[in-house]
């Protein structure tokens, strides 16, 4: 690339910022933009300026395209944006930052995706495939940037990313050796349009992929299932739902692998420490991933069988006056919610509300009128979703203003064998910076009332 053109990076957040160095120690030139102001460590700016880059934040960011030769964009910004669509109309290529890592990486690569259910088995994924004599890594929208992680990394070894749709809109020539979907469910209908476009974006993991790379599809979701039609790679199922001739399935409580003619039990379920119907759903697709990249049984019913979860995801937090407190700050929409409520048997107060997405709530609702012995809300989707509830027939409703109101209310109500739920369905944006902030205050709070 001729050294007077740019490589301009749009955003700059984890992944702006970290394949903005990638491309700068790769000598590229570098104009990494923000929309607004945002200090950045001069530690990265001084990498960024000795390969003759530039950072600029909030100035007409149009007068420097002329000089663009690659546009790459952050996975926070939509392909849709007014400056990502003048790039495109000035006849300049537009990728995403994963795309950058799949041109850049010469390794194996596990790629992970779906609605919910992406980083429990992401990690669970990597814990198993740490177990090879290899080096491996894990990232993507989970830690650093793919571009960051798979620094280091030869042909021989494995890296584990986890993907979002927002990730999988901006890559041209991603081509994983092992591609999983769990679920495709409503949710960032705000940014996709729709439910198509959606889907669309997911099936971008494995467009490219063909008969000697693996594909494994969730066939109790009719959406994924149905990518096996024009999916080019060898699809392996996973279900809870059937027991299969060939896939990964439940069985008499155990999980079982059949491939190739061989069936194989590779442990019980009740031997994990994680629960729920959707933590057994990442567990069958973990198993088929690691079954692929070459781990050993034996290995994989070892982390199976330890593996104690991911924060912010069905996380237990603490027990008060016999009241058991979960974290499910991760769940940011309707269907994510619905698996925490699964989770349980009953008996919940339920914390819920956020910034909404404006997805349908009507299944959430029916759940919540059967699982749920009070429902606080809070946040900006409160009123739309107090009318949704009250449509449903949810009875001890309570709407309040603050999250802090929110947790005090619950431990006011609880008593045993209630259990306290924070699965809000909705983003944090309103009232954190994103769900970790959200489920880590949640944690803090529950931690002061049990002192």
């Amino acid at each position: 690339m001729p050294q007077e053109k740019y490589v301009f990076v749009y955003g700059a957040g984890i992944s702006g910022c970290g394949v903005a160095e990638v491309l700068t120690k790769n000598g590229q030139r570098v104009l990494l933009y923000n929309d607004s102001e945002k200090a950045l460590p001069q530690e990265f700016l001084d990498v960024l300026y000795s390969g003759n880059g530039q950072y600029i934040c909030g100035k007409k960011a149009e007068d420097y395209l002329q000089q663009t030769e690659l546009f790459v964009v952050s996975p926070g910004i939509s392909m849709r944006s007014t400056l990502v669509q003048e790039a495109i109309a000035a006849g300049i290529e537009v990728i995403g930052e994963v795309e950058v890592a799949a041109r850049l990486y010469k390794g194996k690569l596990i790629a992970i995706t779906g609605t919910n259910g992406k980083t429990t088995t992401t990690t669970l994924v990597g814990e198993m495939i740490k177990t090879l004599p290899v080096k491996t890594a894990v990232g993507g929208n989970i830690g650093q940037a793919l571009s960051v992680e798979m620094q280091g990394l030869g042909k021989d070894d494995w890296l584990v990313a986890e993907l979002s749709s927002f990730q999988l809109e901006g890559v041209t020539s991603l081509k994983p050796n092992i591609a999983a979907i769990l679920n495709v469910t409503p949710d960032h209908l705000d940014r996709h349009g729709t439910m198509e476009d959606y889907a669309k974006a997911k099936a971008n993991i494995f467009a490219r992929q063909t008969a000697e790379d693996y594909l494994i599809l969730n066939i109790d979701d009719k959406i994924v299932a149905d990518f096996a039609k024009t999916a080019k790679s060898t699809v392996c199922y996973i279900s809870r739902k059937k027991q299969l001739e060939q896939g990964v399935f439940l069985a008499d409580g155990n999980f079982v692998l059949a491939w190739n003619g061989e069936r194989k039990i590779i442990c019980p379920v009740k031997e994990m420490k994680i629960f729920g119907a959707h933590n057994e759903e990442n567990a069958l697709v973990a198993i088929a991933c690691a079954f692929f990249a070459g781990v050993d049984e034996e290995k994989i019913r070892a982390v199976l069988t330890s593996f104690e979860g991911v924060e912010h995801r069905l996380e237990y937090v603490t027990t008060i006056d016999g009241v058991a407190y979960y974290n499910d700050s991760k769940a940011t929409n309707p269907d994510s919610t619905i698996k925490a409520l699964e989770s349980f048997e009953g008996h919940i107060i339920l914390l819920a509300g956020g910034r909404d997405k404006k997805t349908d709530l009507k299944d959430m609702m029916s759940l919540i009128k059967a699982k749920t012995d009070d429902l606080i809300l809070m946040g900006e989707a409160k009123k739309r979703f107090l009318q949704a509830a009250e449509t449903a027939g949810v009875q001890n409703i309570h709407v309040v203003d603050t999250f802090d109101d929110a947790v005090m209310l619950a431990h006011s109500l609880a008593r045993a064998p209630q259990v306290v739920l924070l699965s809000p369905a909705c983003s944090s944006f309103d009232m954190f910076e994103n769900f970790p902030h959200r489920g880590r205050y949640f944690k803090e709070l529950v931690r002061k009332l049990e002192k």
